[in-house]
């Protein structure tokens, strides 16, 4: 059995962060899996990947212009490469696009199957996009949706019988907790200041803005680190800097030691407008301290009665919620073993067992 998983790109994200994480995973179990990216820069998780030594990387396009990954030539790119395996895994668009009409191309000699990650985009609110969207899905063996929110999302826009199937994303939770956090010196903070920690990208479905603000009506000892890039980081800077916090906030980029880091912090925080299952989320309920979130879709489900969710966009209550765990270590233990069993449902583990399955379903032989 040969495996494609074909993403836009390796840049910063959940579903690349994933991929990045299960591609050994499924090597060991003696799946031949591949990846295609439509479009590199060098990013830090390609060359981790690159380092593994367990996979083919095939790359469309090396530029500095990410728009280059709307580009339709992609398509031909994607045919050639694609006639040499049994199963072709997509993740985003536009390659979950361009795939389909590849395969097209080849006579669809590729079995597709296609993951949603999130419980909103811009085509689904567009009814311009709904046919196209209909006839694309419907050239999918299997669409799986990484919650129930989002099967029944799909269920009603496209209907799509017998090929939604819910699989849970996962994370490595044995990872996790053999991490060894930082100091807060090695960080460059002293012991009794607060670190709060966000890890998301800086795009619009992400709300840092909540978190920035809710500095205001916090003590001058809680300090925050942000973790990500995007398009929106000078805005967020912006802020950081109308707001007269340039003392207490840390953007630090892309990094790949996001788990000593969220392991380092004194809370982890998610906030955002909507989600899928965010692989941020899971992190953040195993990383051994408490995690607030956003009161959304994609979050409310994970995080209700393990975590704690504040009001979208409130920053006033998340400020609070914070101030509440103040003086209160019994109730701070208590939010951090709900988080860690919460956790362990997601085990990266129990997510690949159920994608062998799925793929040895749709070839029997």
């Amino acid at each position: 059995m040969k495996i494609l998983q074909v993403i836009n790109s390796l840049e910063t994200a959940g579903a690349e962060k994933l991929i990045l994480d299960t591609i050994p995973l499924y090597v060991k179990e003696g799946i031949e899996m591949d990846i295609l990216l439509l479009w590199d820069n060098d990013f830090p998780f390609t060359n981790a990947l690159r380092k593994l030594n367990c996979c083919n990387i095939y790359i469309l396009k090396k530029s500095e212009n990410r728009k280059d990954v709307y580009n339709p030539s992609a398509v031909l790119g994607i045919k050639k490469i694609l006639s040499n395996y049994d199963i072709a895994h997509l993740h985003v668009f536009p390659s979950q696009y361009f795939a389909v009409f590849a395969n097209l191309l080849n006579g669809e000699k590729t079995k597709l199957i296609l993951t949603e990650h999130n419980t909103s985009n811009s085509r689904i609110k567009n009814r311009v996009f709904k046919p196209i969207e209909r006839f694309v899905y419907d050239k999918y063996d299997k669409v799986i949706c990484i919650t129930d929110e989002i099967k029944d999302i799909y269920q009603n826009y496209l209907g799509l019988p017998n090929k939604l199937v819910t699989i849970n994303n996962g994370v490595d939770i044995k990872k996790i907790n053999t991490s060894q956090a930082y100091t807060k010196s090695d960080l460059g903070y002293a012991e009794d200041e607060k670190l709060l920690i966000m890890v998301a990208r800086f795009e619009d479905q992400k709300d840092q803005d909540t978190l920035i603000k809710s500095l205001v009506h916090l003590p001058t000892q809680y300090k925050l680190l942000l973790v990500g890039t995007g398009k929106r980081r000078k805005e967020l800077e912006d802020l950081v800097s109308k707001l007269n916090l340039l003392e207490r906030v840390n953007f630090l980029g892309q990094r790949m030691d996001v788990y000593k880091l969220i392991k380092s912090a004194d809370f982890v925080v998610l906030s955002s407008h909507f989600e899928g299952l965010s692989l941020s989320s899971v992190e953040g309920l195993s990383s051994g301290k408490p995690f607030i979130a956003s009161d959304v879709p994609g979050l409310t489900e994970i995080v209700k009665d393990a975590g704690i969710l504040f009001k979208r966009g409130d920053e006033k209550q998340l400020a609070n919620i914070i101030l509440s765990f103040e003086n209160d270590k019994e109730f701070y233990d208590s939010i951090v073993v709900k988080c860690l069993e919460r956790a362990s449902k997601y085990d990266i583990s129990k997510m690949v067992n159920k994608y062998i399955e799925l793929y040895h379903s749709i070839l029997p032989n």
